[in-house]
């Protein structure tokens, strides 16, 4: 299965009510795009991508592929056709100052990265947040982007954290097309990556 004639942006929305990372993606005219649900008390990382709130089919599996750390990966899996799009992996020492991901496909050859767009929006986060009562509020004015570019230089997606308090709320939007399971394997790293910064801002 993959994700196509999607109507951008798309806002994903965590959920506040539930002690899991759950979170709604709708399209721009507020229809269900997918619900991301992250397994709670795992040692590594677990999330089924379900078809809407109702958790009545399995669209998607992202697996971590070894323990939590720095340089963890994840495999991203299509339930629906049983097959394997390629694989979210951090990288290392470089996420310290600025959140940087590569996205390989399924024969793990770069496709894309993923790159923090102002790194003193991490710094000061980190800064911020731990003052007390101020670091509550971080969320309304550091918040940061992040631009998806190919191998071949072009910026085909931007995802940005939009100002809340409570809700954490990402927006991503499309700058070029993008042939339709190229574009499955992004939304799918971006899913896995919202899961993994969205404690920031």
């Amino acid at each position: 299965m993959v994700l196509k004639n999607l109507n951008y942006p798309l806002d994903f929305k965590f959920k506040i009510s539930t002690l899991a990372s759950d979170f709604n993606i709708t399209d721009r005219n507020g229809n269900y795009v997918a619900y991301v649900r992250q397994k709670m008390f795992k040692l590594k990382e677990d999330v089924i991508v379900f078809n809407d709130e109702s958790k009545s089919k399995e669209l998607f599996r992202i697996k971590a592929n070894q323990w939590i750390d720095f340089n963890a990966s994840y495999s991203l899996n299509d339930l629906t056709d049983n097959k394997n799009y390629g694989r979210l992996a951090r990288k290392g020492m470089r996420s310290l100052w600025k959140s940087t991901y590569d996205i390989l496909d399924s024969n793990d050859q770069p496709k894309f990265t993923v790159t923090e767009d102002n790194a003193w929006t991490k710094f000061f986060d980190g800064m911020v947040s731990e003052i007390p009562i101020i670091g509550m509020f971080t969320g309304y004015f550091l918040n940061p982007a992040y631009t998806v570019r190919g191998i071949d230089g072009k910026e085909y997606f931007k995802l940005k954290k939009m100002p809340s308090f409570f809700g954490r709320r990402f927006q991503l939007d499309r700058m070029i097309d993008i042939d339709d399971e190229d574009e499955s394997l992004v939304i799918l790293s971006l899913l896995m990556m919202v899961l993994l910064e969205r404690a920031r801002g």
